[in-house]
């Protein structure tokens, strides 16, 4: 049997454990990327480690989140972060430079190359043949440290495409939704998705990175295309052309799944609220109100995107009534659509102009009115992450969404009555570095300034044979990192002031959480399927450990966050009988004994849950290799490297 381009990459880096699936992998990491809304932890790590020099050939730091400057935190911590990145030996992106997903694509990114980020849309690499996966911020630290990436190998899932979109009005975004539609969010748990087939090369690499980008939704370790003659032309025109490699499966390669979705068939999708695999055909929601539309973010806001957005809105007017507001990915895509004349159509229909950066797609800005129906082009939709607790978030398009922006009603574009020329990716970009400050050999000893709403990370001890805890949250299923720990421009200024932002841990579902959480002193939380799905934010983690939350136990646990969970000494447990999840609720006292005796590997501890003068055990999973468990047992990932280094 031959390899698959994802096992060719695995084998070039491998480090210690085996390629085969469910077993401990240690890679070697080419290039770590972060950003301000999670890069501020990462370079305290990197202090309390007390290393002197990143040990990586590449580490950016860009800002990219935390943009509007409504007091001093935003700004301070953008000087933290230049100055770290001076000290440390980073590249350091500066804010208005764009995305750190699309500039690193545009900029960095290269094939075969492994990539981790403290983003979980980091896999958005995969689309120029890269392994290229979303972590916790120690993590990415750990990695900056000199330790390599540890994983369990996945399954490698084909997603093999045939035939060729029907454009203009299909993109790659009806691709990847019509992934979702059919898998869901849990689809991609424990796999890497590698896609193939003769579709493949009918893409250009923004529009497959489009498609990895969002393979994140699906919950999957991260996706990948090949690297071919496509990926050569898109490096050649970022003048990057000696970085290319190919790198394409054998054709014998073996494929531990198999998903094959006809192109041609797809046609224009939409994800309902809320949440990014409740897809249905366009012409299913035919006349909808609409009353804004958000095009942009690092899942769709490509020059060619944003300039078949461009045409569209050429001689049109945004509805009455609607909001439209364009995000360029990068300054480059924003310097080539004013270049090229596109920039023009866009404001002159009524367009809002933003910032190269996240903005509302993590609701940093651009909230819908109470009620409202949005529609927007990024990847996730969930409950409140738009800032607005009951707007109606849908996902699609930019092609869709341009169309909808003009008639204010949901459509199908092919019903819209106006033809356009899909746009060609340029056979030479635009590329300005400027924005890039390069670490020099000698700053080593840079000041690092810090504001005063950076704190020093909270620890946790080492773990102790017994906890008694007390249930204080019992949750269903698919509760994301946005519940535990919100987003948007109240929450993210605070993101290097733990005990601050722990007054918001789930504060969307229990505004009560925080003083229970102080009052109980250790807790546990009860989940249900896909616990802490959605995004890298270790700050779920880090701000309840900081509260005293002690363990998890849920029906299954999302891969990043249970990694998370374990780097801040919390226990991620799963029931070993589903049914007993009915069985726990909030208020009952629970104690857990046999910590000091945990083996590598599956473990079967017991509960003994007092509720009353009632007593009863269950039992519970904790499953975890030789290091997860050396990292538990020294209270997590941060004191167990010091005792290494």
């Amino acid at each position: 049997m031959g390899d698959s381009v994802t096992i060719k990459i695995l084998k070039s880096h491998l480090a210690g454990g085996s390629i085969r699936k469910g077993e401990p992998v240690s890679l070697k990491v080419d290039q770590a990327l972060t950003q301000d809304a999670t890069g501020t932890m990462v370079y305290l790590q990197l202090e309390a480690l007390g290393i002197e020099r990143i040990r990586l050939p590449l580490a950016v730091s860009y800002v990219d989140h935390n943009t509007l400057q409504t007091s001093c935190y935003n700004p301070d911590d953008h000087v933290f972060l230049q100055t770290a990145a001076a000290r440390y030996g980073a590249v350091f992106s500066r804010p208005g430079n764009g995305i750190c997903h699309q500039v690193h694509l545009e900029r960095f990114g290269a094939p075969g190359k492994i990539l981790i980020g403290s983003d979980s849309h980091t896999p958005t690499g995969g689309g120029l043949g890269m392994i290229a996966v979303g972590v916790g911020g120690l993590d990415v630290a750990a990695a900056m440290a000199g330790e390599d990436l540890h994983l369990t190998m996945p399954e490698v899932m084909e997603v093999c495409l045939k035939g060729k979109l029907q454009k203009p009005f299909v993109t790659s975004m009806d691709v990847i939704l019509e992934v979702l539609r059919r898998r869901g969010v849990k689809g991609g748990l424990g796999k890497i998705l590698e896609y193939t087939g003769e579709g493949v090369s009918t893409l250009t690499v923004p529009e497959r990175a489009t498609i990895t980008n969002m393979g994140a939704e699906l919950g999957a370790t991260t996706s990948i295309f090949p690297s071919d003659e496509q990926t050569k032309k898109f490096l050649k025109a970022q003048k990057r052309e000696g970085e290319w490699q190919e790198i394409l499966p054998d054709r014998d390669a073996s494929y531990d799944d198999v998903l094959e979705i006809d192109l041609t068939s797809i046609e224009p999708l939409i994800a309902k609220p809320f949440s990014p695999d409740a897809v249905v055909p366009l012409r299913e929601l035919h006349g909808q109100r609409v009353d804004q539309v958000c095009i942009g973010s690092c899942t769709n806001s490509s020059y060619a995107m944003l300039a078949a957005v461009a045409r569209i809105l050429k001689g049109e007017k945004v509805a009455e009534g609607v909001s439209l507001t364009v995000s360029p990915g990068s300054k480059q895509v924003l310097s080539m659509i004013v270049k090229d004349g596109y920039f023009i159509h866009m404001v002159d229909a009524g367009a809002r102009i933003l910032e190269s950066v996240c903005g509302p797609c993590i609701g940093m800005g651009q909230a819908p009115r109470s009620g409202g129906v949005s529609i927007r082009t990024f990847n996730r939709n969930f409950k409140g992450r738009s800032g607005t607790p009951d707007a109606q978030v849908y996902l699609c398009s930019p092609v869709s969404a341009a169309f909808m922006a003009v008639k204010g009603k949901i459509l199908d574009p092919r019903d819209a009555g106006k033809s356009f020329e899909a746009v060609a990716e340029p056979d030479e970009y635009v590329v300005n570095d400027n924005m890039f400050i390069l670490p020099e050999r000698s700053s080593g000893k840079a000041q690092v300034i810090k504001g005063p709403n950076i704190q020093p990370i909270p620890l946790r001890e080492e773990l102790k044979d017994s906890i008694e805890m007390e249930v204080i949250l019992k949750l269903g299923d698919n509760i994301t990192t946005d519940d535990i720990m919100p987003a948007g421009s109240k929450v993210l200024p605070l993101r290097s002031n733990i005990p601050a932002i722990s007054r918001f841990v789930f504060s969307g579902i229990d505004e009560h959480f925080f003083e229970k959480a102080k009052k109980a002193g250790a807790s546990l939380i009860v989940g249900a399927e896909n616990y802490g799905q959605g995004s890298s934010r270790e700050h779920a983690a880090l701000a309840p450990m900081h509260l005293g939350v002690r363990a998890v136990i849920a029906k299954s646990i999302a891969r990043i966050h249970r990694k998370n969970l374990i780097n801040y000494g919390i226990l991620p447990l799963l029931f070993k009988d589903k049914e007993d999840y009915k069985k726990l609720n909030a208020q009952q006292k629970v104690k857990i004994k046999g910590l000091k005796r945990l083996k590598e590997g599956l473990n079967t501890l017991t509960l003994t849950v007092h509720e009353g003068k009632r007593e009863f055990a269950m039992d519970v999973i904790l499953d975890v290799d030789a290091m997860e468990k050396s990292i538990l047992e020294h209270g997590g990932l941060l004191p167990y490297i010091k005792r290494r280094i």
